[in-house]
């Protein structure tokens, strides 16, 4: 059974900096591109963060670019989501997802695995 399960969310300042992580099981996660999505209330669910397999490749939203930065451990299972400069436009659930594409994905109907998501609230 594949779980995705994030963490490292909660309420920050603007300005401020959190780290989200996901640790997935019952994959072999190196075969997989991980992405990070967001979804506030009201909203479509949106693309943040894509990594590729091996790490050597990340792709990312305009709105985020130059201020969040995704990683990868794959020794770990754990893919992380660095958020710089946080703005309360950044409020939102994130959500980690797994994609066997072997080009990483921007769009949420190609990953074929979820997280339950983590909140995070950026308060101004």
């Amino acid at each position: 059974q594949v779980q995705l399960v994030e963490s490292g969310g909660g309420l920050v300042q603007a300005g401020g900096s959190l780290r989200l992580s996901c640790e997935a099981s019952g994959l072999t996660f190196s075969w997989y591109a991980m992405g990070w999505f967001r979804q506030a209330p009201g909203k479509d669910r949106e693309f943040v963060a894509v990594i590729s397999r091996s790490g050597d490749n990340a792709y990312y939203a305009d709105s985020v670019k130059g201020r969040f930065t995704i990683s990868r451990d794959n020794a770990r299972n754990t893919v992380y989501l660095e958020m710089n400069s946080l703005k309360s436009d950044d409020t939102a659930a994130y959500y980690c997802a797994a994609d066997h594409s072997l080009v990483p994905e921007t769009t949420a109907p190609e990953y074929d695995y979820w997280g339950q998501g983590t909140q995070v609230t950026v308060s101004s």
